[in-house]
């Protein structure tokens, strides 16, 4: 119905009802429009809550595929995480809050991981049940969270610019400042900020976009060059890689240092803009779009802002944030909000085969040893797969949901299981 229309008839409702009540002769009833409902606001919808982490203690026989787990596989990655907590003091948390109890706490179980044969997976499968009890993780009352996976990018490059090779991946500069604002708050909006000090104030550091038009040109600051700019984005995002030089020999690289800006999932970006569809999306249909789209591609990639800084690595795998090498397939970044590093989680999800064209089950002993600006959230993680053709195949793919099972030593156990 017309707006005036509506109006009106509104006006002559109000009439007929004056009418009634002095009792005075009314024409014939006139249809009166329905109440139209209230449009739902922002304001109407609920709102969400903030997430917690709840942990429900359960018995080793509810961990689906424990049974199955090769988890000897996951002995020496706890064992280079126990090699931090060795340099804690005893009374030092394991992790941001008292979920993950105190170092001194870890000590009994880090020492009998040293006695522990990787290859008996039955003597390891002891080693756990007796040192360790499960809890279901869960996001107040739900199980279910959100699993993807990264893995070691694989790059070629040159230590000089050359040839084919004119795209530079940069070395940390000296003037980037990186601020953990839990340093200053302990309910930050933001977790980090970076930047530049200037005449005494913090100043937000150049975008991806400047850089890639030559901000830090002239600096000195190329680590090498490389003959691919999607490869260096996605480098970026994986924050490790292993580059074959034009020399012959091998160079790994990893995270330094990141300019501040805020992450953005050009992937989102895609589906919104229509190029990808939803459930199409994985990085090999992102890799796809930017190589097949020159023209679009650098700016698709400047819309997120955030780059990030790269090192030489000496070791034999990329490292994760606890300062330790990461196993493949035996090694997770989580939200250190929620879970502490070291801890060993047994995820229960569902991966993509190698050629992405099924699923198969996912049961899996890791150990958190990582973090990530995107992984967020009580049930959460990012499963790393190592450096491989297959190892980009699966990570790529990687969507899925499932839940995982903390496992913390018993005497820290003891104390979240204590009765009030």
């Amino acid at each position: 119905m017309h707006t005036n229309l509506v109006v009106l008839s509104l006006a002559v409702c109000a009439h007929l009802a004056a009418c009634g009540a002095k009792q005075t002769p009314c024409p014939a009833p006139i249809q009166c429009p329905a109440a139209v409902p209230k449009a739902p606001t922002e304001a109407d919808a609920p709102v969400p809550l903030e997430p917690k982490l709840h942990l429900e203690l359960v018995d080793f026989a509810a961990l689906p595929g424990w049974q199955q787990d090769s988890v000897g596989a996951a002995l020496p990655a706890l064992r280079k995480s126990c090699s931090r907590l060795a340099k804690k003091a005893d009374a030092k948390l394991v992790g941001r809050d008292a979920i993950g109890g105190t170092a001194g706490q870890w000590r009994d179980a880090c020492e009998a991981a040293k006695k522990i044969d990787e290859k008996d997976h039955e003597a390891a499968r002891d080693y756990f049940e007796t040192h360790f009890r499960p809890f279901l993780a869960k996001n107040h009352d739900d199980p279910e969270g959100r699993f993807t996976g990264y893995y070691e990018a694989s790059l070629h490059g040159s230590r000089k610019r050359q040839g084919k090779y004119q795209t530079p991946l940069y070395k940390r500069p000296a003037d980037l400042v990186m601020v953990n604002m839990r340093n200053f708050t302990s309910k930050p909006s933001r977790r980090r900020i970076a930047g530049r000090v200037v005449n005494g104030l913090l100043r937000p550091y150049e975008t991806r976009k400047q850089i890639r038009q030559g901000a830090l040109k002239g600096k000195n600051l190329e680590l090498l060059w490389i003959d691919d700019k999607v490869d260096g984005f996605f480098t970026q995002i994986q924050g490790s890689g292993l580059v074959k030089l034009n020399d012959g020999t091998e160079m790994r690289i990893g995270y330094a240092g990141q300019n501040g800006h805020s992450y953005t999932a050009i992937g989102r970006e895609l589906v919104r803009d229509g190029h990808i569809t939803r459930e199409a999306m994985s990085m090999q249909a992102i890799r796809t779009w930017l190589t097949d789209n020159p023209q679009k591609a650098d700016e698709m990639m400047d819309r997120n802002e955030a780059y990030v800084f790269f090192a030489e690595l000496s070791g034999s795998g990329p490292v994760g944030s606890q300062n330790v090498e990461l196993t493949p397939e035996r090694s997770a970044a989580i939200d250190r909000n929620f879970i502490p590093q070291s801890a060993p989680l047994f995820i229960d999800t569902t991966i993509p085969t190698e050629d992405g064209t099924g699923e198969t089950t996912f049961q899996q002993l890791v150990i958190a040893q990582d973090s990530g600006g995107a992984i967020r959230g009580p049930v959460r993680a990012d499963i790393f797969w190592g450096a491989s053709d297959r190892a980009a195949a699966i990570a790529g793919r990687l969507k899925s949901r499932g839940r995982y099972y903390l496992l913390l030593p018993v005497e820290v156990a003891a104390a979240h299981t204590k009765s009030p």
